[in-house]
């Protein structure tokens, strides 16, 4: 046989002997249809029935000459026939289209039909997967109601995962619109510019600003301190969720995708035009917005404000507890001392609202004079006695008493006592008043003198112990010194504070005005009587004052005594 031959043989051989298709997808067209199959056709004489239950509903009956795809189970069956089966056909082809869409990346489309435990069942041409309830959107669903909306939503998603040994197929339809988000996102960067002016909605408030959704692409943050000109105190005062605003772009940065907005930047800077009547010496009224320790911060207008320091609070030299006097929100009204809009520095005084009573001091407190006055404070050296807002004086401790050596001033006054002063000195450019409280009464030391005399004997409480000697509290309250050299007679012990003995007046310091004493020897013990013997005691004069108690009288009160007593010696 010639090779020809051969050739035609195979060829006429192919023609009516149908191809291995056994286990494969191939293309047949329906014959015929009856009420249970359908006859399908896949050439080569070959032919196949299929149930028409493979149909769905939805999809309509079948028609003599539609192209369909089956997929062959079996070329010899045992009534000549062939086994095909379109479901399966069907399946196979969406698995492959599954699998692509894997391998390519590339969306496909499908049926959300129920819900599931922990998300959704996605129809996908036959082939169930699952959609994962984190993956159904970029924001979470929180409803009831958003879960029943999904079902029977055809959508397009990304297959993020099969399992072929179960078939099992995860999806995703916000990886998808992340996706997009970010190309759109990329495109917009591209295109912005600083000092590009917006419209975006709030989609978010903070403390520290608001976010801003720009066109539902990216987002934008406007800080609190871009929001306006004037104060706020939290953004939520000004926008709230859902509010409409237009934003200028301040800057971004393309790598990390950050968009920073302002909103005040929109309107002028109020330091760049202020009013005109807001200048130094000009009268303001404003609000408090801020209250620190130095001073007060009030804003005069909106985006314009002032510092209030303390000491410009008040004339008087006490410092201001600001805190106990003013809150914020409260309004105020100052003087504008000090304005420059370049630095922007306004500074403010409510003290300069009246004129400084220093000025009429000359008049009002001559030297000599008397005033009362409040305790406003003190130190080691003395207290400081105001006369009135923005005037105070000083009374130095060695003129708080004639009778007593005072180491404090506490010992004497209180804080917040009122109390009568002579003015003493007054220099009003230094703005220095010295005042005395022990001149207003006179000065005891000749009565002192007389009734002290040296040699005479006085009953004392010893009040304080030093190595030098002690201090001893007289009768009247007036105090004398008893050196240590003094203070132990023979055949005894020191006495203690609080106690009280009998002193001798040894000498009169004229000069520090001070009364030396010297303790007088007890008497001795009674001894007991023998046949034959008397007792024997040392015979001592009685003092001529007593010291009746620790109670520190005053000045006034003491002098009055001592007038008593002297008035009655001198008789």
């Amino acid at each position: 046989m010639s090779q020809t031959s051969e050739l035609d043989l195979k060829q006429l051989y192919d023609s009516y002997s149908p191809p291995r298709i056994q286990n494969a997808i191939v293309k047949g067209v329906v014959i015929a249809v009856d009420r249970s199959e359908v006859l399908v056709s896949i050439g080569h004489k070959a032919e196949g029935r299929i149930p028409l239950s493979e149909w769905g509903s939805d999809e309509g009956l079948p028609h003599p000459g539609d192209e369909i795809e089956v997929y062959v189970e079996t070329a010899d069956s045992q009534d000549g026939g062939l086994r095909i089966s379109r479901r399966l056909a069907h399946s196979l082809r969406t698995w492959q289209l599954i699998q692509q869409a894997l391998h390519e990346d590339i969306p496909i489309e499908g049926i959300i039909r129920r819900r599931t435990k922990g998300g959704f069942v996605v129809d996908i041409g036959g082939i169930e997967a699952f959609l994962p309830g984190s993956q159904v959107d970029i924001k979470p669903l929180r409803s009831s109601d958003s879960y029943e909306e999904l079902l029977g939503k055809r959508m397009r998603f990304k297959v993020v995962k099969i399992n072929p040994a179960q078939y099992n197929v995860v999806v995703s339809h916000k990886a998808l619109m992340e996706e997009e988000l970010a190309r759109q996102k990329e495109r917009i960067l591209n295109i912005l510019e600083r000092g590009q002016v917006l419209e975006g909605t709030v989609k978010n408030v903070a403390s520290f600003g608001i976010f801003v959704d720009l066109g539902g692409v990216m987002d934008g943050l406007v800080h609190v301190s871009d929001l306006s000109w004037g104060r706020v105190s939290h953004p939520e005062d000004l926008y709230k969720i859902g509010d409409k605003v237009q934003v200028v772009v301040l800057d971004y940065d393309p790598d990390s995708g950050r968009v920073n907005l302002g909103i005040k930047q929109l309107q002028p800077n109020p330091w760049e035009a202020p009013p005109d009547w807001l200048q130094v010496g000009a009268v303001v009224e404003g609000t408090i917005v801020a209250i620190a320790d130095y001073g007060i911060t009030v804003e005069i207008i909106p985006g314009i404000e002032g510092l209030l320091p303390v000491f410009e609070l008040s004339w008087s030299a006490t410092p201001v507890e600001v805190s106990k006097l003013y809150k914020v929100g409260d309004r105020i009204q100052a003087k504008v001392i000090q304005f420059e809009p370049e630095t922007q520095r306004l500074t403010l005084s409510v003290k300069q609202l009246s004129p400084d009573p220093w000025l009429q001091a000359a008049d009002k407190y001559p030297v000599g004079s008397t005033h009362k006055g409040i305790v406003k404070n003190y130190t080691a050296i003395g207290a400081f006695v105001e006369l009135e807002p923005g005037v105070e004086g000083f009374v130095n401790v060695r003129d708080l008493s004639w009778i007593r050596r005072v180491r404090h001033p506490s010992e004497i006054l209180q804080r917040g006592q009122e109390i009568e002063v002579v003015v003493l000195d007054l220099d009003v450019a230094n703005k220095r008043l010295r005042l005395g409280y022990k001149q207003l009464s006179e000065d005891p030391w000749d009565m002192i003198r007389s009734v002290f005399q040296p040699d005479s004997y006085h009953e004392g409480i010893i009040t304080r112990i030093t190595d030098a000697g002690a201090q001893v509290e007289l009768a009247f309250g007036v105090e004398g010194f008893c050196p240590m050299h003094y203070l132990k007679p023979p055949s005894s012990e020191i006495p203690k504070e609080g106690e009280s003995a009998l002193f001798k007046v040894i000498e009169l310091d004229e000069q520090n005005r001070t009364i030396v004493l010297a303790q007088a020897a007890p008497r001795p013990a009674r001894k007991s009587k023998k046949k034959g013997e008397e007792s024997v005691e040392a015979a001592l004069p009685e003092p001529r004052t007593r010291a009746v108690s620790r109670q520190k009288l005053g000045d006034i009160e003491a002098i009055s005594q001592l007038k008593a007593l002297f008035s009655q010696q001198s008789k």
